[in-house]
This record gives structure tokens, sequence and C-alpha cells, in this order.
């Protein structure tokens, strides 16, 4: 399937080079910081960071953003709405709303992997009123309801 891919004048290709999967199995591709300098994010501060690009998502489909396993191992990055959701119809440049949960913080640099893309297909309800809902096993248990 065909993701068009807008570099914006702000992602510095020559120096990043272009978005791409790393392995021949990965489910998403990396994207990266377009900042023109290093930006420190500190301990629980939420902060934005321009990937760069746009994307063109086809009809039936989203791209999540999801938090890059090394980056919240060693700098306790993640992101904030995980999973993020670029809609089919969104033309913008992608963001994403990174937070840090280590005391010291961690420092994001011009073109440092910020998390990964992944394309996934969408499923679409025909949303419905009713006044009750068919009973399970389970019923209205959540948040704990099966032990620690």
């Amino acid at each position: 399937m065909r993701l068009p891919i807008q570099y914006l004048p702000h992602y510095d290709r020559a120096a990043w080079g272009e978005l791409a999967y790393a392995h021949a199995g990965d489910a998403g591709f990396d994207l990266k910081a377009a900042i023109a300098a290093p930006v420190f994010i500190g301990f629980g501060e939420v902060v934005i960071v321009p990937a760069g690009v746009a994307m063109a998502v086809p009809e039936g489909h989203e791209v999540q953003i999801r938090p890059r396993s090394g980056l919240a191992a060693k700098l306790g990055l993640t992101v904030v709405n995980a999973p993020g959701t670029i809609d089919a119809g969104y033309r913008g440049e992608i963001q994403v709303i990174l937070s840090c949960l280590k005391r010291e913080g961690a420092e994001i640099r011009p073109g440092d992997r910020l998390a990964q893309a992944v394309l996934a297909p969408v499923l679409r309800a025909e949303l419905a009123a009713v006044t009750s809902l068919d009973e399970t096993a389970r019923g209205t248990g959540g948040l704990g309801s099966t032990g620690v």
C-alpha cells in the first residue's frame, strides 16, 4: 500500500534521510525531530515536537503514533496520547506529543528518532443508541476487577 509523504522545508532530508522501515518485518517506521536546535524535556513536562512531514493516509486507514521502546527504556520518553491517531483526512504536519518520566529529564536533538508510525486499517461502526446492553459474564467489572 502506498503512503504519500510530503517532506516539509524544515525536514533536513540530506542529514536525516527519508522515512523508512528499519527492518523487513517492522510494523512501524520512525519519525524524526524536525527541529533546528536541541530541546530539553524536563521530568513530567509535555512538549510537542514537529516531525517535519505530512502524509496522505489512505481512506479506511489511520497512522498510529507510538512510543519507541529504546527511548522509553533509556531516556524515559513516551508519547503522551499513545497511540496518537493521524486520520485519513488530515494533511497538516505530524507532531509528536512527548513527556519525560525520568527525573533528570532528556534532550531531543535535531534528527533524533521520536516515535514510530504504524499504518493500520480502521473499522467504522454504525453507532446505535439503545436503552440497555446484553448481559455478559463480566458485566460492568473493570479497572482492577480481575485482581492486582
